[in-house]
């Protein structure tokens, strides 16, 4: 009986480790995935998700 609580126990510590390690995997991913601020860029809603490739008169081409 005290060899299955140890393995158990064993394999839960094993599991916590391996989701620690994928939930810091994920949080450096974040991290990774922030893009800096766009400079001079399109004001309000993304511009090709509405056709709008205009701006003050100057026309852009992505």
């Amino acid at each position: 009986m005290t060899t299955e609580t140890e393995n158990s126990k064993k394999r839960r510590r094993d599991a916590a480790k391996r989701a620690l390690e994928e939930a810091a995997h994920r949080r450096q991913e974040e991290i990774e995935a922030q893009l800096p601020p766009e400079k001079g860029g399109q004001d309000g809603p993304e511009p090709t998700r509405y056709g709008d490739w205009e701006k003050k008169g100057i026309v852009t081409d992505f």
